[in-house]
């Protein structure tokens, strides 16, 4: 018996899904998708449990499979029935950054209430701390914007995703060091893991703050510079 579009994703089994979707054409439920299949199957359709192939390829990290998909239309941020998107099933950290890269959404609850890094947290608690510190690190980014004084020359996007990557990055390499000192000595990495991304959030706002009053120090030299007061006693020393 051949493949579903569901089963492909999950396994991996790309030419299976693109024939699926680019041979099949739509069809107007996953009953029918399972029986009958027609022309262009969506890459959103979902099963009888609404569950859909972006879901099914995220959560074996078929990332080859993902690509195709979201080419044709997949949707990131798709839900279940349960108001779980793709982001909600990753398994690794890689896959996690794939969706977002793609546009994947952090802050979000489920119809529980219950956010992708409480869903994760207990199982794989190091993609959790990724995204606790993905989202942290872009909200202090987002808040030094917004409550900073206004200035001419505030710090650059470049400037904030660049600080943003090398929190993310540094976090990792701690989580990484976390789980692999825990796994040695057989004890639970979740306290270590808080802590980590405790601090990350917090070198984040310190951050943000430093590039503002950086900036800032700029700006005042540029207008000082630039003066007419300054010039004159340069012009007249």
């Amino acid at each position: 018996m051949q493949k579903n579009i569901w089963v492909a994703a999950g396994d991996g089994d790309l030419a299976r899904v693109q024939h699926l979707v680019e041979s099949q054409g739509k069809c107007p439920s996953a009953h029918l998708a399972l029986a009958h299949p027609s022309p262009g199957l969506s890459p959103n359709i979902p099963d009888p449990f609404s569950y859909t192939p972006m879901h099914a390829a995220a959560s074996y990290a078929q990332l080859d499979v993902l690509a195709y998909l979201i080419s044709r239309g997949g949707d990131v941020n798709i839900t279940d029935d349960d108001g779980d998107t793709p982001l909600y099933t990753v398994e690794n950290i890689d896959t996690a950054r794939f969706l977002i890269d793609h546009g994947a959404t952090i802050a979000r609850h489920n119809t529980d209430g219950i956010s992708p890094i409480e869903h994760l947290s207990d199982d794989f608690p190091a993609v959790a701390a990724f995204l606790q510190a993905h989202l942290s690190a872009s909200a202090s980014a987002s808040t030094t914007t917004a409550t900073a004084a206004p200035a001419p020359a505030p710090p650059s996007q470049h400037q904030q995703n660049a600080a943003s990557e090398q929190l993310t990055s540094a976090l990792l390499a701690d989580v990484e060091d976390i789980m692999a000192r825990a796994a040695a000595e057989g004890r639970d990495p979740d306290p270590e893991l808080r802590a980590a991304v405790s601090r990350t959030v917090l070198e984040g706002v310190v951050q943000g703050f430093q590039m503002t009053e950086d900036a800032d120090d700029d700006e005042r030299r540029r207008v000082e510079a630039d003066s007419p007061a300054k010039r004159a006693r340069t012009e007249g020393g």
